[in-house]
């Protein structure tokens, strides 16, 4: 069944800001200009309906969803603007109070059709928004067969980060559930705290630890998705493994991540191997940013070995090594990033970035401690939050089960050919080390 014939648009509009909003050109730093050429986000939260609702038509009203949303753009204000290029060629938003796509949809599909949660390119074409040109952000809703709800939103990654990104999902949701009751923490939206400093000044460090671009490949096969859960017992044990309380969820699971990849892809021993990750740097500068910074505040870093020590390497060894690298994230490597990329704009290519992580490197997103589950419009907090799609090979999400189990989940984008020996890896290896140690 085609997706026009799956989902019906009822409704197309744009919400604008509920009050009169600063009307300007918000410039756009080197580290938004770096993940410009990302293009949209896809996001999709699912909402099962909530009990006592199953009789009226109240469930997601619209009309509230709207008013709710014009308030959250007024402090918001960018994200009802167009972006643009300015005279010198650079991206900018345009501040001009044109509004947020907002569309309406209905489907005879129910939520349990999509029972596995998994992202897809049919997920992404059946509830968010298409053919964006401008727009810095845009949203659907679809009301499944069921009752239940799909909240699918499109976000330029060149204007916003993933922390900024859920900031603005709090504030909607909170403006709708406690309307002139909510409290808000408003945005702060001065970028030029990542200005490029007059002279330029690369600190030897950057250009080894700071991961300039991801480079992509052709894809050779088919790459598939799939969602791996690791429990908290078993994060327990693998953290214990690593290095003990000093050891973070995130650098346990992305030294186990790229361990398995490493042996699943049966890389030459003598190859390098290199594990990208991205680092939040709104508390690593002097001064920290103000709470609620607005944009992209973030840094992308990387670890490189031998194939054959990672793929035999002591687990704790590895994880050190992540942690020693955010570690070492501090303003002046920012600094000095920043002051790279203005100086490489020029030649820098701003296509889309299009196919899978070379075969020898893997990317670790973590959105752990993310509010993704803190989206309660005052009809319950989402089943569900993930990327609709995420079809680049090599890539894997990290996320907070929605249950507050402390379990994790894994959604990874891995070459169909070792995605069964990928799961024995990552499951019986896990095994070995718990019975290692009793």
């Amino acid at each position: 069944m085609a997706g026009e014939e799956e989902v019906q648009v009822v409704e197309s509009c744009f919400v604008t800001p509920a009050v009169d909003t600063l009307r300007k050109a918000l410039w756009l730093s080197a580290l938004d200009l770096m993940l410009a050429n990302r293009g949209y986000t896809p996001l999709v939260h699912f909402y099962r309906r909530c009990p006592g609702t199953e009789t009226t038509d109240d469930f997601f009203s619209v009309t509230k969803l709207k008013t709710a949303l014009g308030k959250a753009l007024v402090g918001f204000y960018p994200m009802a603007g167009r972006l643009r290029v300015d005279a010198d060629g650079r991206l900018e938003i345009d501040c001009n109070s044109k509004g947020m796509l907002f569309l309406v949809a209905r489907s005879q599909l129910t939520i349990d059709d999509f029972s596995d949660l998994k992202p897809s390119p049919r997920l992404r074409r059946l509830f968010v928004p298409q053919m964006l040109s401008a727009e810095v952000c845009a949203t659907q809703v679809t009301f499944f067969k069921c009752g239940g709800v799909a909240l699918g939103t499109a976000v330029h990654h060149g204007t916003m980060d993933g922390i900024s990104t859920f900031h603005f999902f709090q504030t909607w949701s909170t403006f709708s559930r406690d309307g002139d009751r909510a409290v808000v923490k408003l945005p702060y939206h001065d970028r030029t705290h990542l200005c490029a400093r007059y002279p330029p000044a690369v600190h030897p460090d950057t250009l080894s630890l700071f991961c300039l671009k991801i480079n992509l490949s052709q894809p050779l096969g088919a790459v598939v998705n799939e969602v791996f859960t690791l429990r908290k017992d078993q994060l327990s044990t693998l953290k214990r493994i690593c290095g003990g309380s000093g050891v973070s969820t995130f650098s346990a699971v992305s030294a186990h991540l790229w361990q398995c990849m490493c042996l699943a892809r049966q890389l030459p021993p003598n190859s390098t191997t290199r594990l990208a990750f991205a680092a939040n740097i709104r508390r690593a500068m002097t001064p920290p940013f103000p709470d609620g910074y607005f944009g992209n505040a973030v840094i992308n870093v990387s670890v490189a070995d031998e194939a054959r020590g990672i793929a035999s390497g002591d687990l704790a060894y590895i994880a050190h090594r992540i942690k020693d690298t955010l570690g070492r994230v501090d303003d002046e490597l920012v600094r000095s990033a920043v002051d790279y990329l203005e100086l490489d704009q020029a030649k820098r290519d701003n296509s889309p970035a299009i196919g899978n992580l070379l075969a020898t490197d893997m990317r670790v997103v973590s959105w752990l401690s993310m509010p993704l589950y803190d989206v309660d419009f005052s009809w319950g907090k989402p089943l569900a939050v993930l990327r609709a799609e995420s079809n680049r090979g090599g890539f894997a999400h990290l996320v907070d089960s929605a249950h507050g189990d402390g379990s994790v989940h894994i959604v990874m984008c891995i070459d169909a050919t070792i995605l069964k020996e990928f799961k024995r890896l990552l499951y019986a290896k896990f095994e070995s080390m718990v019975y290692s140690k009793f």
